[in-house]
């Protein structure tokens, strides 16, 4: 098959029907043939989850006004999936997903539909980057984030990067005159501290809320968060081979003991 422009695969976890992916296809729609492959409703938090215990739906809507695209009964994971293996013949350039409401940096990048959405078409051998803002709000304005999509896509487009490459790129709410440009930076050792608000139903039955704040841990620079808390957009490479290498070669050498242990 003959394909005059770069492929463009675009999905997201907030559903179809999410400003954000609606804003990430207008920034980019220009730059290759769009496909959108996304989740029928809001799919946050699922990470790398698949559907096995259902059958999925995959319906092609009139969303986007000059774009093929479809709507899964999925997860973000699933509509990569079905992409790769029932929508398209070939391989996309690249894999675009977001832009997310809400932030994906730190450990955020392990629960994060967006993320795995981009990481499975990683797996698959597809350059893929999820994007995502830092504000959660339905009316949140996308102009700087359409902006840097615009340009890491470009950049992924103009040099060829390897098969396997995944970028994590998260956008701060500012304005023009306070954004400070793009850094390249490392994962954050931050996680959310989790706390369950206990609660009790109509019928006297024990529930849950769970809540917490954010605590960064790490007090070295050069991070995903302290770029954002400066006003830069961050961009982290991420791995999904998840071997600790350090670990691995003490356990070599420390655990020489138990090495013939049938």
């Amino acid at each position: 098959m003959t394909i005059d422009k770069p492929v463009l695969l675009v999905t997201n976890d907030d559903g179809i029907a999410a400003p954000g992916i609606r804003a990430l296809i207008e920034a980019v729609k220009d730059l290759g043939k769009v496909i959108v492959v996304a989740p029928d409703s809001p799919q946050s938090g699922m990470g790398h989850a698949v559907t096995i215990g259902e059958p999925l739906r995959l319906y092609k809507v009139q969303v986007f006004e000059g774009i093929e695209a479809w709507e899964s009964s999925g997860t973000p994971v699933d509509c990569v999936k079905l992409a790769r293996d029932i929508i398209l013949s070939y391989k996309p350039a690249l894999c675009l997903s977001g832009i997310n409401h809400g932030a994906n940096h730190s450990i955020n990048v392990i629960y994060s539909g967006t993320m795995s959405a981009a990481m499975e078409a990683a797996i698959e051998g597809v350059p893929s980057v999820g994007f995502s803002l830092l504000d959660y709000r339905h009316d949140a304005d996308f102009t700087i984030a359409q902006d840097v999509a615009r340009t890491i896509t470009k950049k992924m487009l103009e040099q060829a990067l390897p098969d396997h490459t995944l970028l994590n790129v998260n956008i701060p709410i500012v304005t023009k005159e306070t954004f400070k440009g793009i850094k390249i930076c490392r994962q954050a050792d931050a996680k959310w501290q989790e706390e369950f608000d206990k609660r009790v139903d109509p019928r006297g039955q024990d529930y849950y809320w769970m809540t917490g704040k954010f605590v960064n841990r790490d007090k070295g620079t050069g991070t995903d968060v302290e770029a954002l808390a400066e006003n830069y957009a961050s961009v982290v490479p991420v791995k999904f081979d998840l071997t600790d290498h350090t670990i691995k070669a003490k356990l070599e050498m420390d655990w020489q003991d138990i090495s013939g242990i049938q």
